[in-house]
């Protein structure tokens, strides 16, 4: 059997210029984990072109569906751009990733920080009731420069309470805090700075970072990880992995392609 199996387009969403998601088939054998990725592409010149990409589809769904930015000249997204529905891409069967709840230590409040495309696995993840069953509250954090990149902003707000499996779950437990840095929003600034300050905490009504309740997943560009990684390791938080569950993980699959 081969390590890739063809995927038909059935929809495709720009968000900007900058930005879009797709959903497509899935096969049936492809098993995956709330927060997962796997290698996703095109054939060109007859060989496969792959990126990883982070499943935004909960595990349990029929369809699979990806979030993407347009690099006009990068060599997978100027072409994965342009897909309609009809299309072919080829999905990796093998999932991976560290963004996993058995990565991280028993806690009261998951925070989900992401910024960009970042948002992806935690899209899977707040659809999941395993998640909501593991921690007492849900943070998902999104920031991006313009109020426009903000994907899913109408889902998380006004959908996702209303889902008859679990949308109690999320009315309860689900905070979520977009934030933007370039233009006038209810929410401005990076996230390292809204968590250093306080002003995260604070805003959200949750008590001030507690290594013995607060856990972290983390994915999004490398400045943002950077920075973030600093903070928590400077407040006595540990890194968790498969061997070793922590306090926080990161994602660090990702590159701008």
């Amino acid at each position: 059997m081969s390590n890739l199996f063809d995927a038909r387009v059935l929809s495709v969403h720009h968000w900007t210029d900058r930005l879009f998601s797709f959903t497509t088939t899935r096969d049936p054998g492809f098993r995956y984990q709330s927060g997962q990725f796997t290698m996703i592409g095109l054939m060109v010149d007859g060989r496969p072109l792959l990126r990883a990409y982070s499943m935004v589809s909960p595990h349990y769904e029929e369809t699979l569906e990806f979030l993407s930015i347009k690099v006009q000249d990068g060599p997978l997204t100027s072409r994965l751009q342009h897909v309609r529905p009809g299309d072919t891409v080829v999905v990796g069967r093998k999932a991976s990733g560290t963004l996993l709840l058995q990565n991280l230590l028993p806690g009261g409040t998951l925070w989900l920080l992401a910024t960009g495309t970042g948002l992806a696995p935690f899209m899977s993840a707040i659809r999941d009731p395993e998640v909501y069953e593991r921690f007492d509250k849900v943070v998902l954090v999104h920031g991006c420069r313009q109020v426009s990149e903000l994907a899913y902003d109408q889902l998380i707000t006004h959908e996702l309470p209303k889902n008859e499996f679990f949308g109690e779950q999320v009315s309860r437990q689900l905070l979520y805090y977009p934030t933007v840095t370039r233009e006038s929003f209810r929410h401005q600034g990076r996230i390292p700075t809204l968590l250093e300050t306080g002003k995260l905490c604070h805003d959200l009504g949750l008590p001030p970072l507690d290594a013995t309740r607060d856990r972290f997943m983390l994915c999004g560009s490398p400045g943002m990880l950077k920075d973030t990684r600093a903070l928590l390791d400077k407040l006595g938080l540990a890194e968790g992995n498969m061997s070793h569950p922590g306090h926080y993980v990161i994602e660090r699959a990702f590159v701008d392609k």
